[in-house]
């Protein structure tokens, strides 16, 4: 087969006649249930969850108030994503998102890829919600005096992980109830779980609880997903506006000042959480099949989403920052926090009851799309025709759906909240970036038919050039001292407990030793807990940088130089050299701003994530194409219509 096999695309045309085949004789229809209505719901259900009850403590402890501009930035890029997903949805209304759109406009190599990348994104994500999920329902057992075993509601790398760094601080000088609740329910895992040999049984059994209730549930039929979410998403949104309602009584406005403490690059470090907490409007796309009038309804479920929550986010960031200061936001579960702190006991415990559905009402919608991509590549011939298995009477992808479940219970047992978290916002950015560059590559294809929705045009042609230099002059002129440490790769002192935890016990002593001969305020009298002691100095950035200089270990403990903090910034100067290609062809083919603006912002958003997440990501994708290469490609459908 010629290497230009791997390129070959579907047809809008041929995709159409098959759906119109499907719904005549019934073999391999899904059922149509779904209207305007119904796909905001889903929407407000996929997003409105882990985000706005989890990682939304995060992103607020780092960036201050001003976080509600990541909010913006975040759902402004979002925004120009969904015009590119609804101009597609509109003009291919089928199953399959940017797996079926990415084959219409770029060829089947492409699609597989970012069909994979799909499984990655709604698998990883699930994954992520029901551990979240498993946070906010232990603790809500413990509150009722339920207390389980530490081991059976924890991941294992958690533990693992958590364990290393509570013995390096104790190591150091701090006592185990001074260790943060985290790494202390980490150490009593990992120390009281059953062993196997040297292996531990530490597993988040919770977790695998609400994945084979939801996938349950969406085996069942698409009607009952739909009642079920409808009802989640009413319950969740009343208690997000009781929230409002009530915390706006106790803001202080003192504690929005400052606004910004950490500046931009602390708004920006919170882009990870705060892009999670938008992903999954991309899974009313999925459903398209079983919308009653795709090409209308689809494009409006998608925006009255995004609009509606995002208000809803700005409001809870900034209630939240204001009834408490920013710094105390770095928790698991923020809005019971806050009102626990404020001795609202009442409050904490229905926030408690809400989050559990919340997020169950986002695993549902995650639980659904994942098994309709695995579908279309099956339709397709790119996975064994099995996938495609549609139940007589439920109308759902049933075989694909009971995988998905495998798939993703399995992993919810053993991996860490932080690292799936990253792999799902780069998986579901990856998506935006070819949906939004898909939309690009069409609008020049007269022979391409279109759907009731088109994206409004604005040529890009000056304007993204004019950008790059307003950029340019921002990063000199204002950022200035930021952008030539980025450019010179200078060395970045690290934080006293990433210095603390890497050290053994002859440079702990020699560590303490330092500290106390430097100590005006004689604080080494009262504690020998290294980790105080060190970040003490931390308010004071040049006081700081001067002890670390001063201490008697290894410049490679004290600082991050040279190549391991080059290849931190490596996708950051991927995203630099892409833009300016974008500006060339913006400029010769003069491309829609709209999409093009939606393609930047998700690349920068990637790029912003840890090279670790770059490199976990290339390896997934590699694994597909060894499937591709191996499978896919022999046995894809528009292989066999070349040989004819």
């Amino acid at each position: 087969m010629a290497l230009s096999g791997l390129f070959r695309k579907k047809t809008v045309q041929d995709i159409l006649k098959q759906v119109a085949k499907n719904e005549a004789d019934g073999h391999n229809a899904l059922g149509k249930h779904l209207t305007t209505r119904d796909l905001t719901a889903f929407g407000i259900a996929a997003i409105v969850g882990a985000g706005i009850f989890s990682t939304i403590g995060k992103a607020s402890a780092d960036g201050g108030p001003a976080v509600i501009f990541l909010f913006l930035f975040t759902a402004l890029a979002c925004s120009f994503a969904a015009f590119a997903y609804a101009e597609f949805a509109s003009m291919v209304p089928v199953s399959g998102s940017a797996y079926t759109y990415s084959y219409v406009a770029f060829g089947e190599i492409i699609a597989w890829i970012i069909g994979w990348a799909l499984i990655m994104e709604y698998a990883v994500g699930n994954i992520t919600v029901a551990i979240s999920w498993s946070d906010y329902f232990t603790g809500l057992l413990q509150s009722g005096g339920i207390h389980l075993p530490q081991w059976i509601q924890m991941d294992y790398l958690t533990a693992s992980n958590g364990f290393k760094d509570a013995t390096a601080l104790m190591q150091g000088g701090k006592t185990f109830e001074n260790l943060s609740a985290s790494l202390q329910a980490s150490y009593t895992a990992w120390t009281t779980a059953p062993t196997i040999g040297s292996f531990h049984f530490v597993a988040d059994l919770p977790a695998l609880f609400i994945i084979i209730l939801i996938t349950a549930l969406v085996y069942r039929g698409m009607k009952e997903s739909r009642n079920a979410s409808n009802v989640m998403v009413v319950v969740k949104l009343c208690i997000v506006l009781l929230v409002i309602a009530v915390g706006v009584f106790y803001v202080d406005t003192a504690n929005w000042d400052p606004f910004a403490p950490n500046g931009v690059s602390g708004v920006l470090k919170g882009v990870s959480a705060v892009f999670f907490a938008y992903i999954g409007f991309d899974a009313i796309s999925t459903t398209a099949e079983e919308c009653k009038n795709p090409q209308r309804d689809l494009p409006r479920g998608m925006m009255w989403a995004i609009i509606i929550c995002t208000i809803l986010y700005i409001a809870i960031a900034l209630v939240l920052t204001g009834m408490v200061r920013y710094n105390e936001l770095n928790v698991g579960d923020p809005l019971a926090f806050v009102f626990d702190k404020l001795d609202l006991k009442w409050m904490s415990g229905i926030i408690a009851v809400s989050a559990v559905i919340a997020m169950a009402s986002v695993l549902l919608v995650f639980q659904m799309g994942q098994p309709r991509i695995w579908m279309s590549m099956s339709r397709d011939g790119l996975l064994p025709k099995k996938f495609s298995t549609v139940h007589p009477k439920f109308k759902t992808p049933s075989f694909a759906t009971i995988v998905t479940g495998f798939v993703v219970a399995i992993p919810a047992l053993f991996l860490n909240l932080t690292m799936v978290t990253d792999l799902c916002s780069i998986g579901t950015l990856f998506a935006f970036v070819l949906v939004c560059a898909g939309v690009l590559v069409l609008q020049n294809k007269p022979e391409i038919p279109r759907g009731k929705f088109k994206t409004p045009y604005v040529n890009s042609k000056y304007i993204l050039p004019v950008l790059m230099i307003a950029g340019l002059y921002y990063a000199f002129a204002f950022n200035n001292k930021a952008t030539m440490s980025f450019i010179n790769n200078e060395a970045q002192t690290n934080d006293a407990t990433t210095i603390i935890t890497s050290l053994d016990k002859t440079e702990s002593d020699k560590v303490f030793n330092y500290l106390k001969s430097i100590d005006v305020q004689n604080k080494t009298s009262e504690t020998s807990d290294l980790e105080h002691l060190l970040s003490q100095y931390q308010d004071d950035d040049a006081k700081y940088a001067e002890v670390v200089k001063g201490l008697p270990i290894n410049d490679s403990l004290k600082y991050e130089s040279g190549f391991s903090l080059f290849k931190h910034k490596i996708p950051m100067w991927i995203f630099l050299f892409v833009l300016v290609g974008l500006a060339v062809w913006a400029f010769r083919k003069n491309l829609s701003l709209i999409p093009l603006l939606g393609l930047i912002c998700c690349l920068y958003m990637m790029a912003e994530l840890s090279v670790w997440n770059w490199i976990y990501f290339t390896i997934w994708l590699l694994i597909g194409l060894f499937i591709y290469f191996t499978y896919s490609r022999k046995n894809s459908k528009l292989n066999f219509v070349e040989k004819l």
